[in-house]
């Protein structure tokens, strides 16, 4: 099977149902990532940031699976989504300090995501 299909069956897998499972609890990141809705704006927040957005890539990766013509576009976003996640937190550590066992688990798996859909997207390239 392609490697980058399955990449992106693997991203399917993950961030779909971690996102919805953040779209309708979104009191599960209090105990993952000490992460409170504290006002129903603060749990809209949870829900389209940690929900909404996480299933949209896992979404944007099952639509790649399905539409070879746009997996290297795709590819690509998540270079850009998962960098800048990365990228962010890792921004957040150095102004605030005090990462958790959640923020270095999910700091390595944006970053080798980000390297992951780089290289198979710079293969895509290569071999269109």
């Amino acid at each position: 099977m392609n490697p980058a299909k399955l990449f992106l069956g693997f991203g399917v897998l993950v961030w779909l149902p971690y996102g919805l499972y953040c779209v309708f609890v979104p009191s599960a990141l209090d105990e993952f990532a000490n992460l409170v809705g504290t006002s129903p704006t603060g749990l809209t927040e949870i829900r389209a940031m940690y929900g909404g957005l996480q299933a949209g890539i896992g979404a944007l990766c099952a639509f790649a699976i399905l539409r070879d013509e746009h997996r290297h576009s795709v590819l690509l976003a998540l270079v850009f989504l998962t960098g800048g996640l990365a990228l962010a937190r890792a921004i957040g550590l150095g102004f605030d300090g005090g990462g958790s066992a959640y923020t270095y688990g999910a700091i390595c798996f944006e970053t080798l995501n980000t390297v992951v859909a780089w290289v198979l997207a710079r293969r895509e390239e290569g071999s269109a």
